[in-house]
């Protein structure tokens, strides 16, 4: 055997030394996915459609308006210009809604507890996370559902902070474990924070309980000001009742959090064909008038205050009444409403990546994936549920969370695009390889080179051969899903909070959570 030429040598050492670099985390600007990519490639709407929507929703306002705003709310909307009628519903004059556009909050960032994965809002930039409020866990291996716990909240949160393409947890379900509503959205927030540093969404029960969820967060964040300054939970409010009707007691409640100084996602949840049009540009266009005139009462409130504008209108099986949200039509009504919240500038959520689906299975996934996709495509900054839910939201599944993962990292990559440079075009590169070079690309130096910041490798996706495939024991999908949460859980949570204030927090709250 001769030796190697210092040319081939040179090559040598060059790929060990990438190979190696390859092994280290990449730094977020050359990932091939991250947080925050810009989306808005998607417009299923043309321009004319949008400024339709625009207007319709703008006349829904006018002269319909919402019914059943507590007494706060009418004092704080009436001061703003709304016109409340003999009928008791609040109509809201143009000029209204668009003084709270002009006043409203372009520039929000929802913080995470240690500052590591903040989620900027503006322009496009895409998020996706937990969301649900299930009353089910689905149990893979018996292939049943059982009520969720205190305890199933916590390791939601803990697999979520150990997953890279789930940017935030809010409450995926419900603990019903816990009888006492105050108690309730106590350990809502505690079992959450107490599991990720990332940020967190979380609802309250009655206005009342408001006062001690912020009492909790000031312990946690180290002071009111400390929490005032970034505030790392954010309040999911449906604040309307479609068709066209204020939630009273989540008013009141929305009206203390923004006093709180918590963010607020402005949810708006009907059902095409039972509380929302059974078409997808009415039922678009009631989202919207709902989600303006939320925008409103929070700029009534506190000007600037940040604001997720939630629209959130669901599919319906218009043969059954059952919810199809995994639906080709809900990932039309998500992108829709992704481009009315880039028409308006503002930061948007939306609903995506959900199943009606009772089990981590192929209808799962052609699903979760349809949605998030065109949801990610169409720049929704916040996709809410993700990963994980099931049953038409009324199952969560830590497994299913685990492959959503892999899932939404292949959305991301479809997010992001193809990038048309001098040096993607690769002219250069098929010169060398086409006019006396190897004939392929396999281990050129520029393939070697772009191996990770341009192409995404799942986690648990299986790509081998068949052969290889029976040579590994036919592994199982579920199964390997099974054995990472079970790894994750083994390991206490690094979100878990020091032992001095945890003991703080318990002797002044009934914590379910065992220690």
């Amino acid at each position: 055997m001769t030796d190697p030429s210092p040319a081939s040598a040179a090559r040598s050492g060059g790929r060990a030394a990438r190979r190696a670099a390859r092994a280290r985390a990449l730094p977020d600007h050359l990932r091939a996915i991250r947080p925050g990519l810009p989306g808005g490639t998607y417009t299923p709407l043309t321009a004319p459609e949008v400024t339709r929507i625009h207007h319709a929703a703008l006349e829904a306002l006018e002269r319909i308006g919402l019914a059943d705003a507590p007494p706060s709310g009418v004092a704080y909307l009436t001061a703003a210009g709304c016109i409340q009628g003999d009928d008791g519903r609040i109509r809201f004059p143009r000029a209204v809604v668009e003084d709270a556009l002009a006043r409203a909050n372009r520039s929000v960032t929802l913080c995470s507890r240690d500052g590591k994965t903040d989620l900027d809002l503006t322009g496009t930039r895409v998020h996706y996370g937990t969301a649900g409020a299930a009353v089910s866990m689905v149990d893979v291996d018996g292939r049943s559902y059982r009520d969720s716990t205190v305890q199933d909240l916590h390791d939601a949160a803990r697999i979520c902070d150990q997953l890279d393409n789930i940017h935030f947890v809010q409450r995926p379900m419900v603990c019903r474990d816990i009888a006492d509503n105050r108690e309730l959205d106590i350990n809502t927030i505690y079992a959450a924070c107490a599991g990720t540093f990332k940020h967190v969404g979380t609802s309250f029960c009655e206005p009342g309980f408001v006062v001690d969820g912020l009492a909790l967060l000031h312990m946690i964040a180290g002071g009111e000001a400390a929490w005032r300054a970034r505030p790392f939970v954010s309040n999911s409010n449906c604040f309307v009742v479609p068709p066209m009707k204020f939630a009273t007691e989540s008013c009141e409640v929305m009206e203390r959090c923004i006093q709180g100084g918590m963010p607020v996602l402005l949810l708006s949840a009907g059902m095409a064909g039972a509380t929302a049009p059974s078409t997808i540009a009415g039922a678009i266009v009631q989202a919207v008038a709902e989600c303006l005139a939320g925008l409103v009462y929070v700029n009534a409130v506190a000007p600037g205050h940040p604001a997720v504008f939630g629209t959130w209108p669901f599919g319906l099986d218009l043969r059954t009444g059952a919810m199809s949200i995994g639906s080709g039509e809900q990932a039309l009504l998500t992108a829709g409403c992704a481009q009315m919240h880039r028409f308006y500038d503002l930061p948007g959520g939306a609903a995506a990546g959900a199943s009606d689906a009772k089990l981590p299975d192929m209808q799962a996934g052609w699903e979760q994936m349809c949605s998030n996709v065109t949801a990610g495509l169409a720049g929704v900054n916040m996709i809410y549920e993700a990963a994980g839910m099931h049953a038409s939201l009324l199952g969560f599944c830590h497994e299913s969370l685990i492959l959503g993962d892999d899932l939404i990292g292949q959305a991301l990559r479809c997010v992001r695009g193809i990038e048309v440079t001098d040096e993607t075009l690769a002219l250069d590169q098929m010169a060398e390889v086409c006019l006396g070079g190897s004939g392929h690309y396999l281990g050129t130096d520029q393939t070697l080179q772009r191996m990770q910041s341009d192409y995404v490798y799942p986690a648990l996706g299986d790509r081998s051969s068949p052969k290889e495939w029976v040579e590994r024991d036919r592994p199982d999908l579920i199964a390997q899903a099974t054995a990472r949460k079970d790894a994750i859980l083994a390991t206490p949570a690094a979100a878990r909070f020091p032992p001095k204030l945890d003991a703080a927090i318990r002797a002044c709250f009934p914590i379910h959570l065992a220690r």
